[in-house]
Formats: structure tokens, C-alpha cells, sequence
């Protein structure tokens, strides 16, 4: 992930704690008795609220249907960071402008990588501003955010021990999801026909969840896990061949990424490009992908669709 320059993060630090100064102190929390918790995407904002409940207060730093990889520092995220007992960070370089958000907030939270030590990791990139050893977009295999929410339940029940007993039955109830979630998504994409599960998308972020689901990932609009590069002309023309060698039916965009560049190509390759993916970012209150579980449960729908051609559909009953 690229670093934001040093000194704009302190002077904004400055500028923050001098205001911070100047008004009250002490917890954040509108919730009395909650802990005071910072995340930095919309996933794990997801997550925390539902295994923390009223336990956690959380100060959620990217938006819905905001690129994780233009994050640029604002005066209340380094003012609640400041005052944040946990911080829960996604890793593997996506949010890695956090640690300048947490060194120029002055403050001394546990800082926890939600990810880190996953049971399922997928090589990342080699090369470029965003190279990390892993790929960033493991939520897409609901095994690894199981993995994640366990950690933060140990998390969040040692910054606020006496709400042990509410975190422990947010947990259970969020992994109850999860499971639920993992299995109807297998049960829909087993009732597509191999040859199908051809999968084209804006950008290289959906390896975790075709790994899973024995989906085969054929190309992305941009050839990278970051929405940051480029792709060339070449890389153009070369998926523009490979889709129509391939008789793929959908090129996917995502909620985060203008969708130009795949409605392009879907009309030179007669692929259709109307099912939207949430690749990096949950989407709006009131939209499919609100929630971590209604998010995936989305994709599997339109990624279901998209590969049968409207044939079939992808409903998981109790999330």
C-alpha cells in the first residue's frame, strides 16, 4: 500500500489533538460503559458490531462503497484513534496507512490484524506499491472471517472483561451465521455446471472465494489485487480473447470502481456487465450488500446468475 507523506499525517495529528485539547476528555463512547473500538474497513466495522453489540462503541474509518486504496487521513479518525482502546486492522498491506494513522494519533491501543495467521492465504503480488506477501481479499472465504471473528471475540472480551458474557453470545451467534452463509454458498455453486464457473471481474479480488467455491477466475478488467494499476492495452485486447475463447456469459463490475472500462468490454465481447460485485467495501444501509453476510450472499446470487445467463438464482434461507 502506498504511505501517505509523513508530515501531512503529523501536522493533521497536530491539528486534531490541539482540538482534542480543547474540549472534553475521556471516553468517546456514547454507550455507557462500551469500549471504544477503531476499524478500518467496512467489513470488519461489520463484524466487531455484531459480536460486540452494546459492549463496543466503533469508530469505522472507510465508508460504504469506498476503494480501501484511497484512503486519505481525516481529523476524526486520528481524534478516535487517539482515544481507542483496540484497533482492528485488515492487513496485508490494504490498510496499511493505519499505522501512520496510529502513531501520529499519539494515543496506546491494542492493535489488532483481524487476519493474520488465517487458515486460508493466497499468494499476493510480487511487485508494485501494494505488494504483500498474502492477498489482501481473504473475507471472501467465509472459513477465514470464522478464523477472524474468534480473534476478535478474545479481543474485544480483554479490552472489556466485564462484558464477557454479551461478547461471547455475539460471537456464537455471528459464527452460526457464517456457517450458514459458507454452506448455501456451496450448495448454489455446485448446481452450476463446472464448464460455466468462468469468472471475470474489475479487479483481482475475488481469488478466496473462487478457491473455495471451485470457481475459475479467467482474467479481471484490472490484472492486479489493487485497484491502483493500470491496465494496458494489451491487457485489454488479451481479456477481450480470453472471454470470448472462453464463451464467458458476465464480466462482473465492483461497487467501488467505475464501471467504464468492463461495460466496454462486455459490449465488444457480447458478455453482459448489470451484476455488481462488492469487492472491497460493503455497500450502503439499504443495499444488498449491507452487511458482511448479505454481501456475500449477494455475490453468490449475481455470480450465479451471471454464469448461468439468468438461468439460475442463489437464495440462502435464515441469514
Amino acid at each position: 500500500m502506498r504511505r501517505r507523506p509523513l508530515l501531512a499525517f503529523a501536522l493533521l495529528g497536530v491539528l486534531v489533538l490541539a482540538a482534542a485539547g480543547c474540549g472534553s476528555s475521556g471516553s468517546s463512547s456514547a454507550k455507557p460503559g462500551a469500549v471504544d473500538v477503531v476499524v478500518t474497513t467496512t467489513q470488519l466495522g461489520d463484524v466487531v458490531r455484531a459480536i460486540g453489540g452494546d459492549a463496543v462503541d466503533v469508530h469505522q474509518i472507510l465508508k460504504p462503497n469506498t476503494d480501501p486504496h484511497d484512503y486519505e487521513p481525516r481529523p476524526k479518525d486520528i481524534q478516535a484513534t487517539a482515544g481507542a482502546k483496540l484497533v482492528v486492522t485488515s492487513g496485508d498491506e490494504l490498510d496499511a496507512w493505519m499505522g501512520d494513522v496510529i502513531e501520529n494519533a499519539g494515543g496506546d491501543p491494542t492493535v489488532l490484524d483481524a487476519g493474520a495467521g488465517r487458515p486460508v492465504a493466497l499468494p499476493g503480488e510480487t511487485s508494485g506499491p501494494e505488494a504483500s506477501r498474502f492477498d489482501p481479499h481473504w473475507w471472501h472465504d467465509p472459513r477465514n472471517v470464522e478464523y477472524a471473528a474468534t480473534r476478535i471475540r478474545d479481543a474485544l472480551a480483554r479490552a472489556a472483561p466485564a462484558k464477557t458474557a454479551e461478547i461471547d453470545t455475539g460471537a456464537t451467534r455471528y459464527l452460526d451465521r457464517l456457517t450458514a452463509l459458507d454452506a448455501g454458498i456451496a450448495r448454489c455453486m455446485d448446481a452450476v455446471p463446472a464448464a460455466q464457473r468462468k469468472l471475470v471481474t474489475d479487479h483481482d479480488a475475488f481469488n478466496y472465494f473462487a478457491r473455495r467455491y471451485g470457481i475459475d477466475v479467467v482474467g479481471a478488467v484490472i490484472p492486479s489485487q489493487t485497484t491502483q494499476a493500470q491496465p494496458s492495452a494489451g491487457d485489454l485486447a488479451d481479456l477481450t480473447r480470453t472471454i470470448e475463447r472462453e464463451h464467458v456469459k458476465a464480466i462482473f463490475p465492483e461497487s467501488s470502481i467505475n464501471p467504464k472500462l468492463a461495460d466496454a468490454i462486455a459490449r465488444e465481447t457480447g458478455a453482459s456487465s448489470d451484476l455488481t460485485l462488492y469487492g472491497d467495501t460493503l455497500g450502503a444501509a439499504d443495499s444488498a450488500g449491507a452487511t458482511y453476510v448479505r454481501m456475500e450472499a449477494a455475490n453468490a446470487d449475481a455470480i450465479v446468475r451471471g454464469l448461468t445467463g439468468g438461468a439460475q438464482r442463489c437464495r440462502i434461507a435464515g441469514l
